[in-house]
């Protein structure tokens, strides 16, 4: 299939929203050079760029991902371009809070910062919703071979669950009171938002923070269906991996290393621990996890069917019982409805 209809096949209104973030990362990077304004001890542009940049990936990879679904392809439109409303309108108030030299999160100064914080959580929820509608749409549709079909799907669980974090962080923190402190929320467990941060993202290094398990979370959306990607490219080379029952198990694997860790990042933020200064028992359970996916690892690429003593070689039969390609064509055109065109 030529790149043009393939670009032709991707969810129109994500892949626009992709394209104003990336003008907005762009705006964004500038505004950190030219405004040396500082918003709760980080540079004032810095939150604009990093939302920016998240919803680029976020968005073209549920334009792929919708661009997949073989039937239930009006359901898939609807849904995410109710992602993309939700989304604009958190980076509307993100980046007019920017403008204003105002924190957008948590900010309770004023009726007005605190009707922004509501509509960005209102926001948030009906986006955590759409999500999950796409998600239960992609488990009811076969989407490639079996290894690419379960990454997509389980990434979104991944990404649910990721995104779902956030809801953490509004919760009053000790000292906060509705209706009567400035702020009330914070992404930092143990220590005061706006202290010593890591570089580039900010995260803190004297407290907990529930950004990184967010963060994590949220863009297993990309790195899931990348391992089942790599898998398939090393198929020709590596004779296990030419079994697609070999490659489903690694991405079983490689899911369920994720959502350990991921776990364990969220445990960690929760005990006001830093990521950069774990502790003994963090230690310990971070060993568990990486033992753990070693060896089940080493098992599946040395079972019986992982020597290819077994099963069918997909690179080199026919098609898979889900479909002739890993990223089969779209069904029509455009995942628009015709009267949305």
């Amino acid at each position: 299939m030529s790149v043009h209809r393939r670009l032709a096949g991707l969810h129109r209104p994500l892949t626009v929203f992709a394209g104003a973030m990336v003008v907005l990362a762009l705006v964004s990077a500038t505004g950190l050079v030219v405004d040396d304004r500082v918003v709760a001890g980080a540079p004032n542009w810095s939150k604009p760029l990093k939302f920016s940049v998240s919803f680029v990936a976020f968005s073209l990879s549920l334009a792929w991902m919708l661009s997949l679904l073989p039937r239930l392809r009006r359901a898939g439109w609807w849904a995410g371009t109710v992602v993309v409303a939700t989304s604009a309108i958190e980076m509307v108030v993100i980046t007019g809070q920017a403008v204003r030299g105002k924190r957008s999160h948590f900010n309770q100064e004023t009726p007005f910062d605190a009707a922004l914080f509501d509509l960005m959580g209102a926001t948030i929820v009906i986006l955590w919703t759409a999500t999950l509608v796409l998600a239960v749409l992609l488990f009811r549709a076969p989407l490639a071979d079996r290894a690419s079909t379960w990454a997509i799907r389980l990434s979104t669980v991944l990404t649910l669950a990721g995104t779902g974090i956030g809801f953490l962080m509004t919760q009053p923190q000790p000292g906060q009171e509705r209706g009567v402190s400035r702020t009330v929320g914070a992404h930092t467990v143990g220590a005061p938002d706006g202290g010593p941060g890591m570089p580039l993202t900010g995260w803190s290094t004297t407290g907990g923070d529930l950004r990184i398990p967010h963060f994590v979370g949220m863009h297993a959306l990309q790195l899931l269906p990348l391992v089942a990607l790599v898998l398939l490219g090393l198929a020709p080379r590596f004779a296990p991996l030419r079994d697609d029952r070999v490659r489903l198990r690694m991405v079983l694997v490689a899911a369920s290393a994720y959502a350990a860790v991921l776990a364990l990042l969220t445990w960690q933020a929760l005990r006001g621990q830093p990521l950069i200064h774990p502790d003994g028992a963090t230690l310990g359970a971070a060993s568990l996890v990486l033992v753990g996916t070693a060896v089940t690892t080493w098992a599946v690429l040395r079972g019986p069917r992982g020597r290819g003593r077994t099963g069918h070689d997909t690179s080199r039969s026919g098609p898979s019982r889900h479909g002739d390609s890993p990223v089969p064509a779209p069904a029509h055109p455009s995942t628009e409805p015709e009267h949305a065109a």
